[in-house]
C-alpha cells in the first residue's frame, strides 16, 4: 500500500512539473551587458526561472549577432563566453533552466528556412529594425530576414510565453503570423506564443539623457562587471539638471531621474522614498549612495563570474544545448512530415 501511494505521489508530482507552461528568451552576445540590459532582460529571467511556474528556457542568440558588421572571430567567441558566464553569474541555474547556445541546434536555421516559405515580404519590410538599421543602404540579406530565424527560435519549442520588452512587441507577433499561417497551410503545429512583459525601468545614458544607455557610448554605459572605482567614476560624471533638488521629473530632470530610477531598482526603495532620504541634499551625495548601491547589488555577480573557467561555462550550455535540441529536432520531424519532406 506505501509503495502505491508512493507511486500515485509520484505521478502528481510529474504531472505538475508537465503542465508548467514554457518560456523562452534569449540575448546576442553583443559585448559587455550593462544595467540596462540586466534590467531589462537578465533580471527578469532569473525571477522567473525562481518563481518555479514556468518551464524555462535560455539561450544565446550567436547568429543573431552576426546580422551586422562582425566582430572579428576571436572576439565574438570571447563574447558568447562572457555572456555564458553572465547568465550563470547572475543566478541562471541549469538545474531550474534550460541554458543553450542557438548555433549549436541546426534545427534552427532549418525550421527558418521551412518558414520563409510562409513570411509574406510585406511583413519582413515593414519591420522596424530593418528600417531603421537599413538606412545607410548597408544592410544584408541576414538583417532583413532576422525576424523569421527569431520566430523559428521561438516556435520550435512551443512556448506559451517570451519575456521581452515592448520594443520587441513586433517580432512577437510577427511569430504569431508565422505560426498561423502554417497552421493555415499545413495543420495545427504551432502555439501561437504570447509577450510577458515585466515592469521594466528605462535606463538612459548617463551622459546624454535623451538616449537610451548603449554598449556604443560605453562613458555613458554602466556594465555590470565595472568595479566599485569605475562605477563611482561614472557616475560621478553623469549628467544632471539645472538646480540641486532630488526630484524624479523625467520631462524637466532628466539626468536626476534617471539616477532615481537606477538606485531604486537596485535597492528596492520606491523614489518617493529616495526623494523623501535625500532631501535638502545635494547632487553630489545623491550619485554617491548611487554609486554604492550599483557597486553593493552588483559584488556578488562580479565574485560568481570570476570564479567560473570557460571550460564550465561551456560544459554547462553543451548539456543544456543537447537537452534543447532533443525538442527542436522532434518538432522539426513534425514538421517535415506536415509538409511532405522525406
Amino acid at each position: 500500500m506505501a509503495m502505491l501511494d508512493s507511486f500515485n505521489l509520484f505521478i502528481s508530482i510529474a504531472k505538475i512539473i508537465y503542465m508548467k507552461e514554457r518560456i523562452l528568451s534569449g540575448l546576442q552576445p553583443s559585448g559587455r551587458l550593462h544595467v540596462g540590459n540586466y534590467l531589462g532582460a537578465l533580471k527578469n529571467f532569473v525571477e522567473l526561472q525562481n518563481s518555479g511556474e514556468y518551464d524555462c528556457f535560455f539561450f544565446i542568440a550567436d547568429y543573431h549577432s552576426i546580422s551586422e558588421p562582425p566582430y572579428e572571430s576571436e572576439q565574438k567567441r570571447k563574447d558568447i563566453l562572457d555572456l555564458m558566464k553572465s547568465y550563470l553569474a547572475a543566478g541562471l541555474d541549469p538545474k531550474k533552466s534550460t541554458l543553450f547556445v542557438q548555433s549549436q541546434i541546426p534545427a534552427h536555421t532549418e525550421l527558418s528556412w521551412i518558414f520563409n516559405s510562409v513570411t509574406p515580404m510585406g511583413e519582413l519590410s515593414r519591420m522596424t529594425q530593418f528600417k531603421d538599421k537599413s538606412e545607410d543602404g548597408e544592410a544584408n540579406a541576414a538583417l532583413f530576414t532576422y525576424p523569421v530565424l527569431q520566430a523559428a527560435d521561438i516556435l520550435i519549442y512551443k512556448p506559451a510565453f517570451v519575456p521581452t520588452g515592448e520594443d520587441q512587441d513586433q517580432h512577437i507577433e510577427l511569430s504569431r503570423v508565422i505560426a498561423r499561417k502554417f497552421n493555415s497551410r499545413y495543420g495545427e503545429v504551432f502555439p501561437e506564443p504570447q509577450s510577458k512583459h515585466t515592469d521594466i525601468p528605462r535606463v538612459i545614458s548617463l551622459n546624454d539623457p535623451s538616449k537610451k544607455m548603449s554598449k556604443s557610448k560605453p562613458n555613458g554605459c554602466l556594465f555590470i562587471d565595472d568595479g566599485p572605482e569605475e562605477i563611482a567614476k561614472k557616475l560621478s560624471s553623469a549628467v544632471t539638471d539645472s538646480g540641486s533638488e532630488i526630484k524624479y521629473d523625467a520631462v524637466h530632470k532628466p539626468g536626476i531621474s534617471n539616477l532615481l530610477r537606477l538606485a531604486s531598482a537596485l535597492s528596492s526603495k520606491e523614489i518617493a522614498v529616495l526623494e523623501q532620504e535625500f532631501a535638502g541634499k545635494n547632487y553630489g551625495e545623491f550619485k554617491s549612495y548611487a554609486a554604492k548601491t550599483v557597486a553593493d547589488y552588483f559584488a556578488a555577480y562580479r565574485e560568481r563570474k570570476t570564479k567560473l573557467s570557460d571550460a564550465k561555462a561551456e560544459k554547462i550550455f553543451t548539456k543544456g544545448s543537447m537537452k534543447a535540441a532533443k525538442i527542436a529536432d522532434a518538432t522539426l520531424l513534425e514538421v517535415k512530415d506536415r509538409i511532405g519532406l522525406i
